[in-house]
C-alpha cells in the first residue's frame, strides 16, 4: 500500500446523510478530478460504499486507461450492510467490485464497528479474502476494545486501522496499540481536524510552515507520513493535489516534531468520543436503541 493515497469522499457526489449534504456546493465532476489524481501521480484510491459514487468512480478509472495493476484501490462497507449482517456484506463486497470494475480490491474495511454485528461482518470479510476477492483485510475507526473482540472470536488481525489522526486528535496509546500489533496506521483528516475549524490555520503549524517554506498542509502532511501513518488527502483542484503530494523532498526535524506531539487537548478527546458513538450506529436501527454500544473505551 502506498503511503501516500487520494480519498474519495464527495468526489463527483454529496453522499445523502452526509453532515451539511443539503446546503454543500455541488461538486465537481468525478471524471475530471479522479483524471486529476492520476495525473498528479496518485495511485492508491480510497473509496467507500458510504461515498454513493464508486460506479462513477469506476468510469473514471476505466477511462484514463490506467492498467489495474498500478493501482491501489480501497473501499469500506457501511454501517447499514454490515447490521444486515454476512450476506449484505458480501453481496456489497461484489457490487463494488462491479462499481469500480477492479476484479478485485486491493483493501477492503469495516467503515465502523456496529455493536453486536461488526464481528460477523468482519468473519465474511475473511471468506471473501480466501475466495481471492480482496487481498487484504482492515478495518476503521476501531478502538482498542473494538480490536479486542475481533481477538476474542479468534480472527486475524487487519492489515490496516483507518483513524483520524493529525496533531489535534494523536491518540498515542490506540495507536501504539495497533502498531504493536503489527496493524498498520492509516490516516483521515490529517489536514482537518474534526473539532477544529481547521488544523491548517494553527499558530505551531503555521511557524513550521514559515520555517520550512511549505504550505501548512505540506507540514500536516509530511508530519503524518514520517510517522509511518499512510496519508490520504482529497481536493478537487489539480494544484492543492500536487501541493498535498509534495511531501518527500524535505524533512521536518525532531525539534519541528516535538512541536507537533503535544497538541492533543482533553476537549478534542471528548470530541472523539461523541463522534465515535455516533459513527457506530449511525444509519442502523441503534440509532434509536443504542443496544450493546459500549460507553467506557480507550480514547487516548
Amino acid at each position: 500500500m502506498p503511503i501516500l493515497g487520494f480519498g474519495c469522499y464527495k468526489v463527483g457526489v454529496i453522499p445523502g446523510s452526509a453532515a451539511g449534504a443539503a446546503d454543500a456546493p455541488k461538486p465537481a465532476p468525478a471524471k475530471g478530478v479522479i483524471a486529476d489524481a492520476l495525473g498528479a501521480g496518485y495511485r492508491c484510491f480510497d473509496c467507500a460504499q458510504f461515498y454513493e459514487n464508486e460506479e462513477i468512480i469506476g468510469e473514471a478509472f476505466q477511462a484514463a486507461g490506467i492498467p489495474r495493476e498500478e493501482l491501489y484501490i480501497i473501499s469500506k462497507v457501511w454501517t447499514n450492510k454490515i447490521y444486515d449482517g454476512p450476506q449484505a456484506v458480501r453481496d456489497q463486497c461484489l457490487k463494488t467490485i462491479k462499481d469500480l470494475g477492479c476484479g478485485v480490491l486491493d483493501l477492503y474495511m469495516i467503515h465502523w464497528p456496529v455493536p453486536g454485528k461488526h464481528v460477523a461482518a468482519y468473519k465474511e470479510l475473511v471468506a471473501l479474502q480466501a475466495e481471492g476477492l480482496i487481498k487484504s483485510i482492515g478495518v476503521s475507526n476501531y478502538t482498542v476494545e473494538d480490536l479486542a473482540e475481533l481477538q476474542a472470536a479468534g480472527l486475524p488481525l487487519p492489515t490496516v486501522n483507518q483513524i483520524e489522526i493529525n496533531p489535534f486528535l494523536y491518540r498515542k496509546k490506540t495507536i501504539a496499540h495497533c502498531e504493536g500489533l503489527g496493524i498498520r496506521m492509516q490516516a483521515y483528516r490529517a489536514l482537518c481536524n474534526f473539532g477544529k475549524t481547521s488544523s491548517l490555520e494553527s499558530e505551531v503549524v503555521g511557524a513550521l510552515a514559515a520555517k520550512h517554506g511549505r504550505s501548512a498542509s505540506q507540514i500536516l502532511g509530511r508530519w503524518c507520513t514520517q510517522k509511518g501513518f499512510q496519508h490520504i488527502p482529497k481536493s478537487e483542484k489539480r494544484s492543492r493535489m500536487e501541493e498535498n503530494a509534495r511531501l518527500f523532498d524535505f524533512a521536518l526535524d525532531a525539534e519541528d516534531m516535538e512541536k507537533l506531539e503535544n497538541l492533543t487537548t482533553p476537549a478534542a478527546l471528548e470530541t472523539y468520543k461523541s463522534s465515535y458513538l455516533k459513527g457506530i450506529v449511525r444509519d442502523t436501527p441503534l440509532q434509536a436503541t443504542a443496544e450493546g454500544v459500549r460507553l467506557d473505551f480507550t480514547l487516548d
